[in-house]
């Protein structure tokens, strides 16, 4: 799933080598804590949120197939 949300945000930001995932294990939770580059933060983001949405959509849909409850944060 990491590897996915990887392809994902390298597509939409200006500094792709910037882009970094990190699995936190809580328990039945896993927590993907997005880092991109501080100007790319807006565009991860979204108007509004939604490509955010979107994204967490992308990430809760994978972890539906692992029994596993899978959140995404996008850390400033």
């Amino acid at each position: 799933m990491e590897e996915l949300l990887v392809w994902i945000a390298r597509g939409l930001v200006d500094e792709p080598d910037a882009v970094q995932v990190e699995r936190i294990d809580e328990g039945d939770v896993v927590v993907l804590r997005l880092h991109v580059a501080d100007g790319d933060v807006g565009k991860v983001i979204g108007r509004h949120g939604r490509v955010a949405r979107a994204l967490r959509t992308v990430v809760r849909s994978a972890g539906v197939r692992s029994d596993r409850r899978l959140v995404l944060e996008i850390a400033d």
